[in-house]
């Protein structure tokens, strides 16, 4: 944490300084079995290669809208921090036609191809795998982001106090996104989340509530797939401090 931090990028940037070997992200996909842990550094690399991908090979940059159709996923967390590193704005659930570039799950695609900008699709399969076969119209994560730089700079310096986040009809800036999750995250928590990221409720507590407070989060999706007392299993195993249910 640092008292100077502006936007969700300078957050990571610190947490980075701090302690780039700590869990940030550990995540559970409880329909696959897939559980993924992130430290830090390695979720700073992924988006690193993100940011350089939305605005190098897709032309990204301050004043222009990303439509993330995404669910609570690891990868949709790296793409949040992408958008704030580029100075985009993060518009979650947004109207695709409304957007400059659209990020799809699989699920989604349909919608997404209303956006006549750039379109990524990613098949939120275990280990960040590839589709089998791109959908017709989109370029596929899996396939653009591993070529990408793994270091990040900004072509524009982001401004702390333009438009960075909309999610659930909450119209936040980079500084009140910080402003927001400092208030919201406990210092040193290590916080499990079953919460969806269409509200700010679900995004303070799967990703910017810990990462303002130098705690972590082990992000579930389709938690209620799980057995019954594995719940209190994993809360036990991971050390769990906070649930959001």
């Amino acid at each position: 944490m640092n008292a100077t931090d502006r936007t969700p990028a300078d957050l990571l940037r610190s947490a980075l300084a701090a302690d780039p070997g700590r869990p940030l992200v550990t995540f559970y996909d409880d329909a696959t079995g897939e559980r993924v842990e992130l430290s830090v550094a390695t979720f700073a690399n992924w988006v690193a290669k993100t940011a350089n991908l939305l605005q190098g090979d897709l032309g990204a940059g301050p004043g222009d809208r990303v439509a993330v159709l995404l669910p609570a996923h690891w990868q949709t967390a790296v793409w949040l921090l992408a958008c704030s590193s580029v100075g985009v704005l993060a518009d979650v659930g947004g109207d695709p036609a409304a957007a400059d570039v659209v990020v799809s799950g699989p699920d989604s695609l349909d919608a997404a191809r209303a956006c006549g900008g750039e379109r990524v699709a990613l098949a939120l399969r275990p280990l960040g795998g590839r589709f089998p076969q791109t959908p017709a119209g989109f370029a596929d994560y899996a396939v653009e982001v591993p070529s990408q730089g793994d270091r990040f700079v900004a072509f524009s310096a982001v401004d702390p106090e333009e438009l960075a986040l909309v999610v659930g009809g909450v119209e936040l800036t980079g500084a009140q996104v910080v402003e927001r999750a400092r208030a919201d995250g406990e210092v040193g928590a290590r916080v499990l989340s079953g919460l969806p990221y269409d509200t700010w409720d679900g995004l303070s507590a799967g990703l910017y509530g810990p990462l303002a407070s130098g705690g972590s989060v082990v992000l579930c999706r389709n938690l209620d797939q799980l057995g019954e007392g594995a719940l209190a299993k994993r809360v036990e195993s991971e050390r769990v401090t906070v649930s959001r249910l």
